[in-house]
C-alpha cells in the first residue's frame, strides 16, 4: 500500500480533512529557508501542495504526487496556477529537467515500503538534482517508536471542518516486528451527523545506516544529520532522522 492506492489520500472524502491536520508546519519554514538561494524547487511527494505555494517569489515550482485527490486540492490553491502539478509516482517520475531543491517531507518517505522502493525514490531524487542542487527529505527515528503511541485513546483529537463542522479524529495500530511495517487506521466522524471516514496506511521506519548505505549507492552525499525540524543534530534519541546533502562530486 502506497500514497497512489492508500485511501487517505487518494479518496476526495478524506483528503477534505488533510490540510485541517497538516497546515503551516516546521519542515515548510526549514524548507524555505533552504530554497531562498534555488531558482527551482521540485516537491517529490507535494500532497495538496501547501509547501510550494507557501513559496511566493517567481521561481520555477514543480510538485509530484501520485494521487490525482490531493493534486485536486493544489491546483486550487492561491498560487497553485504559478506550479507545475505532476501526477506520478516519485519511484518512477523522469522530469526534463534538474532543480536547485529537491524536497520529500511530511513523512512521505515512509510510505515506500521495500528497500527496493527506497531506492528507487532516492533514485529520482539524485536524477533531479541540479549539479550544485541540495536534498532534504524527512523519516521517523524507529528507535523512538513513536507508533507506540498511535492508540485510540492517546489519539483522540477534535477538529473544526468549515462546512461539517466539529469532528472527532482518533488512530489504532499494529506493529509487524518481522517486516518493521506500521499498519494504523484513522477514522473522522462527523459529530453533526455520525458519519465516520476511515483509511488503513502502512508505513516503514528505515534507520540511519540503512538510509547512509542506500544514498551513496544512489550517489548523494549528506553534509549533515538533522533530529528535527528546528535544526539540532541528528542522535539516537531524536523524533525525527532529516539528511541534508548533495550529489556525490
Amino acid at each position: 500500500m502506497d500514497a497512489e492506492t492508500d485511501r487517505l489520500y487518494r479518496d476526495a472524502d478524506l483528503v477534505q480533512f488533510y490540510d485541517i491536520e497538516n497546515g503551516l508546519a516546521a519542515d515548510w519554514e526549514h524548507c524555505a529557508a533552504m530554497a531562498e538561494d534555488a531558482g527551482s524547487v521540485l516537491d517529490v511527494g507535494c500532497g495538496t501542495g501547501g509547501f510550494l505555494t507557501y513559496l511566493t517569489d517567481n521561481k520555477r515550482r514543480c510538485g509530484v504526487d501520485p494521487a490525482k485527490a490531493m493534486l485536486d486540492v493544489a491546483r486550487t490553491r492561491p498560487g497553485g496556477e504559478h506550479v507545475t502539478w505532476v501526477q506520478a509516482d516519485a519511484r518512477a517520475v523522469r522530469l526534463p529537467r534538474k532543480f536547485d531543491l529537491v524536497v520529500l517531507t511530511g513523512h512521505a518517505f515512509q510510505v515506500f515500503l521495500t528497500p527496493d522502493d527506497r531506492r528507487a525514490v532516492l533514485a529520482t531524487i539524485s536524477r533531479h538534482l541540479a549539479p550544485q542542487g541540495r536534498f532534504i527529505f524527512d523519516t521517523r527515528n524507529p528507535l523512538a517508536e513513536d507508533w507506540r503511541s498511535w492508540t485510540p485513546d492517546e489519539t483522540q483529537r477534535r477538529i473544526e471542518h468549515p462546512e461539517r463542522g466539529p469532528v472527532t479524529v482518533w488512530n489504532d495500530v499494529s506493529h509487524d516486528a518481522a517486516t518493521g511495517i506500521v499498519t494504523y487506521e484513522t477514522h473522522y466522524r462527523i459529530e453533526a451527523t455520525g458519519e465516520t471516514f476511515s483509511a488503513t496506511s502502512k508505513i516503514t521506519f528505515p534507520g540511519q545506516g540503512e538510509l547512509a548505505g542506500m544514498m551513496d549507492e544512489a550517489g548523494l552525499d549528506v553534509d549533515h544529520w538533522l533530529g528535527d525540524w528546528g535544526g539540532a543534530p541528528f542522535t539516537s534519541t531524536s523524533p525525527e532522522i532529516i539528511p541534508v546533502g548533495r550529489l556525490k562530486m
